[in-house]
């Protein structure tokens, strides 16, 4: 079939109806229809009773290619211009025509004309007609070339867009965002987005920054996603649902998420106190049990107002599914936290972090990072403590903390705050309270004299605007800084709060819709329960509930006073009656007694007076509290000590307690804590390692501090002593027909003391079903291996450890593998054991092992050592000598700086090489700061000594010197010294036999440890240098001198360069020294010139 199509068709795939392209498929039944049905211009014949006339059935002008000429059309047309059928003209020679016969040979001359007319007319239509033909075939050829040519280069450049997608990515954008909506309880809701993005975004719905999961609650929520339309529909609305929803679109790009609010109102009446039922027990989701585990994580820290703080953790959810996140929360003393100016919260799926982006002293406090999925949750915390700022005048008291507004009113607003830890040089004497209207940043100070009582009406404000306030402390030195500011709150009455329909509520409120008719001219009753709430010397707050009778027309109230023991009433608020149903009076002579009472009025008149209230002294009600009682504190960590005391009695309204620490015989107190804590313990942190402390405490309430407790009892910041953890990585080394040797690791908290012994536990594995446990050993032992007898042939085990210390026996292990009882009786040694890694350099380290416990067929006769990176995968192994080591102690050289390592190590005999053994922890190529390297002196007497210094000693560290890594005991050859943080070991006589590697290692800190080897050549050197400082040459100035004198005598001489007192002459004669005697006397003339 192709080889019939011509060939410069064969290009051009839109010749082929199964290729054609839509555009194509148009303009070739445009075509057709305008060849077919195309008219010129009109011609009426009559012939037979039809009547010829142009017509066209389509628009044929619009749809040709090229410009259309009028054409003679031959349809067929009835009375009602019907298409009937067609008028076929006859030609050559044909006698009779479409007008009929004609009888006369003058009328068949006259046909003749006609027909020659109509032929010539007729041939030329036709030729025209075949030309435009050829022209729009020619035409529409073009144009699907055209067509052709646009799809072949759309369809590269579609490829060219997969070929090289980063030139399209983008992040994702909402082109439509979600609408908020408002509906009644049982109806139905459905959220809209619209999101562009390339790659194709992954869109997540979230309820109240929780994921929306579908499967959780079936038929209540759905989602879709169709062409880049996302919607979430929630059926049937209850006032559960009232939330904020997030929608997030993520893809490679990056993320972005668009908020929608859904409030679903209640009718009067339907009201459900009852809380849903919690969900109880894990939930797996999708079939799956997710594994959380929070590492890398913060500590204890310390911060200081004004300064920004990081707190972040890394997340590891087993399995890891892509994409998926779980629900991250941050705590606050166990208050969960929200996003704000204050605090940022991010999630980059692997790792948590928290922002404070200033710090101020309410941000202290204890934090918890909280982690959950379907299948559980996971915690980690940790304090954060926040110093106050550098004062601006030096003794100005910290500033207050917590600023919050209790009560709000068109008249005042009740400001509280927390009073400072630090009062700085001298008493606090009182706070000034600020305000500022929202949106601008003009500060009025609301008080002229300071007040002491940490609350405060604030009046003066303009109704219906906004507020914030702060607060600064004083005393005689200087003002502190200003506190956080508070929280904006509109001076606006309650009760026009509760008349205002249509407001919207927050996510937890509810909303509730009523509608009362006022009813007009009567006069309100008496208000009700009239009581004074709050009394200071400095303003009483009066409050009462409204009269019994409803719907009374705009009630309003006047507060009246009188002193006590008269009857004179004055009316407080003669010009502007209050709305809301309480008040606060200002200017009452402090120490008089006062009675109180409240009448309602509208616009019917003014009702009666309620009950008065009791005689009130205007005065501080509020005590200040009780010091507490005894303080004992108890260790801790080597940095922190857990403090303890007695509550205060009888206190009312308390705040909470302040620490303080003082190092014993400093008298210099500082605070522990800068933010009240509640409870009656508290771990006091930063402390110094090794120095002893003595703590106080004090009570606070919004009337003052207390005095301070008794000071405790000094204590050493220590670390506590405590059970240690269990071990792991339990092995078996050697097994025989009934006995295996089992090796674990040492645990990784030693509980604060040396572990004096493990116990081991056994139990039998029946069909993989565990049975009792039974004791192995009934006396610890000391060694990191142990044989296990009296076990059966064939059978399987499981073991458990236990470590002990001075503080009693930990936790035991988890079970270890299940391992069979059969004797092994391979050729080949078995694993070594207990590796340890010392001497971390930024470039090598040291690897000790011991030998294994089964040797095999032969003896052991070399090891050799396999180092791998440690995210390297099993293939990586490379072994670090070629040559076998005969000790069980290598130096591993040419590491890398900073990466991470692993290590293990082979026996091998006459027969091969044997297993390996377990793999080292990674270990990180880098020298810590304060490494110190083993020196070598030799002092002025010639003695040798190898000297070694740590800086970062605890008080339980010690000084253990090792000759080729077995430690020292023997002292006939050595003898060591130690002194504060610095040991010296010195060579006693120094020989042959104390060639060898000379290690030092410090206990109970971060490894530190260093090696020197003493060569052959280095101990002749050390010689050499040794005899020069013990038998020191003196140089001359002169050579013997030879004097003679009278009477046979001789005098030698000469001069030394310089010569201590302490300096000994020797006199030598033919080789023999001359001693003081009568051969002496023979030079009795000699002597030395100096």
């Amino acid at each position: 079939m192709s080889g019939s199509i011509p060939f410069y068709q064969k290009h051009h795939r839109h010749y082929d109806r199964n290729y054609r392209s839509t555009e194509a498929d148009s303009k070739m039944r445009h075509y057709q229809s305008s060849s077919r049905y195309s008219a010129g211009t009109s011609l009426s014949t009559s012939s037979r009773g039809l009547k010829v006339s142009s017509h066209s059935g389509l628009e044929e002008n619009r749809l040709s290619p090229l410009p259309k000429r009028s054409k003679p059309s031959y349809l067929a047309l009835d009375k009602e211009n019907q298409i009937i059928g067609y008028v076929v003209p006859i030609f050559r020679g044909s006698q009779e025509f479409a007008t009929g016969l004609s009888d006369t040979e003058e009328a068949r001359v006259r046909d003749t004309a006609a027909y020659m007319a109509h032929r010539d007319l007729f041939t030329s239509g036709l030729e025209m007609e075949r030309s435009e033909v050829i022209s729009r075939k020619e035409a529409m050829r073009e144009s699907a070339e055209r067509i052709s040519l646009n799809k072949r280069i759309h369809e590269h450049e579609e490829h060219f867009k997969r070929m090289n997608e980063d030139s399209l990515m983008h992040a994702p954008e909402f082109v439509i965002k979600p609408r908020s909506h408002t509906v009644w309880e049982k109806q139905c809701v459905r959220l809209h987005c619209t999101v562009s993005g390339w790659p194709d975004p992954r869109v997540i719905w979230y309820k109240n920054n929780v994921a929306i999961d579908p499967l959780a609650n079936p038929g209540k929520f759905k989602l879709e996603s169709r062409y880049n339309v996302h919607s979430l529909e929630i059926n049937k609305c209850d006032f559960d649902d009232t939330a904020q929803y997030r929608v997030s679109a993520m893809n490679s790009q990056g993320e972005q998420s668009a908020f929608a609010s859904v409030v679903v109102k209640r009718f009067k009446g339907e009201i459900d106190d009852t809380l849903p039922v919690p969900r109880l027990g894990p939930v797996s989701e999708y079939g799956i049990t997710f594994q959380i585990h929070i590492v890398d994580t913060f500590g204890v820290s310390f911060g200081r107002e004004g300064e920004t703080m990081s707190l972040g953790c890394t997340v590891i959810i087993y399995p890891a599914l892509h994409r998926y996140q779980p629900e991250v929360q941050w705590y606050r003393d166990d208050v969960l936290l929200s996003p704000s100016k204050w605090t940022h919260m991010h999630w980059s799926g692997d790792r948590a972090t928290l922002t404070l982006t200033h710090l101020n002293k309410e941000d202290e406090g204890l934090y918890t990072l909280r982690v959950a999925t379907k299948s559980g949750y996971e915690t980690y915390s940790a304090y954060v403590f926040v110093k106050d700022g550098d004062a601006e005048v030096e003794g100005a008291p910290g500033a207050p903390l917590d600023v919050r507004c209790l009560d709000a009113n068109k008249d005042y607003i009740i400001v509280t705050w927390k009073q400072p830890a630090v009062e700085g040089g001298n008493a606090i004497l009182g706070y000034f309270v600020d305000r500022c209207e929202v949106g601008t940043t003009h500060w009025v100070q609301c008080n002229d004299t300071p007040v002491k009582f940490a609350r405060f009406p604030v009046t003066g404000l303009v109704e219906g605007r906004s507020y914030i306030f702060r607060v600064r402390a004083v005393n005689k030195t200087g003002i502190s800084h200003p506190s956080r500011v508070s929280e904006p709150v509109a001076a606006m009455d309650p009760a026009d709060r509760a008349r205002m329909r249509g407001t919207s509520a927050p996510w937890t409120g509810q909303i509730i819709v009523t509608e009362e008719e006022p009813a007009e001219g009567i006069v309100p009753g008496r208000p009700r329960e009239l009581q004074v709430t709050e009394a200071t010397k400095n303003y009483v707050v009066l409050s009462w509930k409204p009269p019994g009778e409803k719907g009374l027309e705009g009630v309003m109230y006047y507060v009246e006073k009188c002193v006590s023991g008269t009857d004179n009433w004055q009316r407080v608020n003669t010009e502007i009656p209050v709305k809301s149903p309480r008040f606060a009076l200002f200017d009452l002579a402090e120490g008089k007694s006062y009675l109180f009472r409240v009448r309602c009025c509208n616009s019917a008149g003014v009702g009666e007076p309620s009950e008065p209230t009791e005689a009130i002294t205007v005065g501080d009600k509020l005590d200040i509290p009780s010091a507490p009682g005894k303080v004992v504190p108890t260790r801790n960590t080597d940095t922190s000590v857990v403090v303890s005391w007695e509550a205060s009695k009888d206190v009312k309204d308390l705040v909470g307690y302040y620490i303080e620490c003082s190092i014993v015989e400093s008298d210099v107190w500082e605070p522990c804590n800068n933010k009240p804590v509640r409870a009656t313990r508290f771990i006091c942190h930063g402390l110094v390692t090794g120095e002893q402390y003595v703590f106080r405490v004090r009570a606070v309430n919004a009337a003052g501090l207390s005095q301070f407790s008794p000071i405790s009892e000094p204590v050493e910041v220590k670390a506590a002593i405590a059970s240690p953890a269990p071990p792991y990585g339990i092995t078996v080394l050697e097994c025989v027909r009934d006995a295996m040797v089992l090796s674990w690791k040492q645990p990784t908290f030693v509980g604060g003391a040396d572990i004096t012994g493990y116990f081991v536990d056994y139990r039998e594995v029946v069909d993989g079903v565990p049975g009792k446990w039974h004791e192995a050993n009934v006396k610890a032992v000391s060694e990191r291996a142990y044989r296990v007898s009296e076990l059966r042939e064939n059978r399987k085990y499981q073991f458990q450890v236990r470590a002990a210390n001075m503080a009693g026996v930990g936790i035991p292990s988890m079970p270890s593998n299940t391992f069979l009882c059969e004797e092994w009786t391979i050729a080949v040694p078995g694993p070594p054991h207990d590796l340890q890694v010392l001497e971390v350099r930024s470039d090598s380290l040291v690897l000790l092992w011991k030998p294994p416990v089964y040797q095999g067929r032969d003896p052991v006769n070399g090891f050799y050592v396999d180092i791998k990176e440690g995210d390297a995968p099993e293939e990586d192994w490379r072994g670090v000598n070629t040559k076998a080591a005969e000790k069980t102690y290598l130096k591993v050289k040419d590491l890398k700086e900073g990466q991470t390592y692993v290590l293990r190590v082979r026996a091998q005999n006459k027969a091969g090489v044997g297993k390996t053994s377990d793999v080292t922890e990674p270990v990180l190529a880098l020298t810590k700061p304060g490494t110190k390297e083993i020196v070598v002196e030799v002092d002025d007497d010639g003695v040798i000594s190898l000297n070694f210094e740590c800086s970062n000693l605890t008080p339980d560290s010690k000084f253990v010197w090792s000759k080729d890594y077995e430690e020292i005991t023997d002292s006939s050859r050595l003898t060591i010294e130690t002194k504060g943080n610095k040991s010296k070991t010195v060579f006693n006589s120094p020989g042959e036999e104390d060639i060898g590697v000379y290690s030092c290692l410090v206990t109970h800190t971060d490894g530190a440890s260093s090696s020197y080897t003493l060569s052959e050549e280095e101990l002749k050197r050390l010689l050499e240098v040794s005899h020069d400082h013990k038998f020191p040459i003196i140089p001359l100035k002169s050579d013997l001198a030879v004097e003679l004198q009278e009477k046979g005598r001789v005098r030698f001489w000469l001069q030394a360069a310089q010569m201590s007192s302490n300096g000994k002459v020797d006199y030598v004669f033919n080789d023999n020294v001359l001693s003081q005697g009568d051969v002496s006397e023979m030079f009795n003339s000699f002597f030395m010139k100096s």
